[in-house]
């Protein structure tokens, strides 16, 4: 294994945020090591990143550059890449013209790692403006795509239950398990960008459309808010949002906060959009099966004495039977009896309502069919919009 070395910064040098003697040390361990890469935690500004190189004579990004690049190798779908691409874009815009001035210093594109001129992209203001432009029209062109295959959503007969979480926290391998999908589903960070949905039976209810998000993380760059806000705006139509947690990291309650604070930022939960109750949360505590017996013990007692909690592992599928009762339950809270009266030719309705309702009487009148069903509310909607 190789040697770690942390360096504390007490006080950030705005020439190389690193002290003069910290930087003659990574200086030393990068030609030590041959390495051509330098990746800082945190963020540092275009002249920092310049002094940097300059310094340690190899390439210098830092974490805003490294989550862009690796969005920049997951985005599968022409969403996804005009997502990443505006994000790059807007990352670069700062730093084409006061981080290097040749070929060899311009970064291009997704060519954050690439070699010298690998992927160029013109030191021109106005042409990225204008490119960046572009991908924004693009993109609201996907947000009302979107926005109308969710009102059409509405008015059919299927709930939405979106899962959320910290990246690597397992939705994806838990969507397969769920829907069985072959979605993409690594132990990678950013595994999933492009959203997917995909239709699981519930007990007691007909069918219910699931769907896998972005993952989040710590400090998400604002570049990557902006940009995946019309991915992430899926939870905001959700009839039920699962946050799958991955119980067995030492940090699992930071990052449940960190997912929290970015569904807070982009008005998703608590203090969003005006009138608009919260779809119900429930916590997936995944990866149970990475526990020893006892501590397994342990974390399925404190699920029980929480409201809303479910241990599971989406890999051997223990606890996945009581998530989707879970959910289920949830979906059927506040059912009300409504009398309904159709005309008793009307079977598609009077089917739907055995589908999605529970029919406590039905009898026929001459041509119309009377029906005692108990619905919750967004079934009731939904038959509604049918009408």
């Amino acid at each position: 294994m190789r040697e770690r070395r942390h360096f504390k910064v007490r006080q950030p040098r705005p020439a190389t945020l690193f002290g003069s003697g910290q930087v003659e040390q990574l200086a030393e361990a990068l030609r030590g090591a041959e390495a051509e890469l330098l990746i800082v935690d945190g963020t540092i500004t275009p002249i920092q990143q310049k002094n940097l190189e300059d310094a340690v004579k190899a390439k210098v990004i830092d974490r805003t550059g490294l989550i862009l690049e690796i969005f920049g190798e997951r985005a599968a779908t022409a969403e996804g890449r005009l997502q990443v691409e505006l994000a790059h874009l807007d990352y670069q815009a700062g730093r084409l013209v006061r981080s290097w001035t040749h070929l060899e210093r311009q970064r291009g594109g997704f060519g954050f790692l690439g070699g010298p001129g690998e992927t160029q992209i013109e030191a021109d203001r106005r042409l990225i403006r204008d490119r960046m432009a572009k991908l924004k029209r693009e993109l609201e062109q996907v947000t009302r795509t979107r926005t109308l295959h969710r009102s059409r959503r509405k008015k059919a007969p299927w709930p939405v239950i979106a899962l959320v979480g910290y990246t690597n926290a397992g939705k994806s391998t838990l969507f397969n398990r769920l829907t069985r999908a072959d979605v993409f589903a690594e132990d990678l960070l950013f595994a999933t960008l492009d959203p997917t949905m995909r239709e699981i039976a519930l007990p007691g209810l007909a069918k219910a459309i699931l769907s896998d998000t972005v993952g989040f993380i710590s400090d998400l760059p604002t570049q990557l808010v902006a940009a995946f806000r019309a991915t992430l705006e899926e939870v905001l139509a959700a009839d039920v949002v699962i946050h799958v947690r991955d119980i067995s990291h030492p940090d699992s309650d930071a990052q449940r906060e960190d997912v929290e604070q970015v569904l807070k930022e982009l008005g998703l939960r608590g203090g969003g959009a005006e009138g608009r109750v919260d779809a119900p949360l429930i916590e997936a505590w995944n990866k149970i099966d990475r526990f020893e017996p006892e501590a397994a013990a342990s974390v399925r007692a404190e699920a029980e004495r929480r409201e809303d909690v479910v241990v599971l592992s989406a890999t051997s599928g223990e606890g996945v039977d009581g998530l989707l009762a879970c959910a289920a339950e949830h979906l059927r809270k506040e059912a009300k009896l409504h009398e309904i009266s159709l005309g008793s030719g009307d079977g598609e309705a009077i089917a739907w309502l055995h589908q999605h309702g529970e029919v406590l009487h039905q009898e026929s009148e001459g041509m119309e069919t009377l029906l005692l069903v108990r619905m919750a509310n967004q079934e009731w909607e939904r038959f509604q919009a049918r009408r």
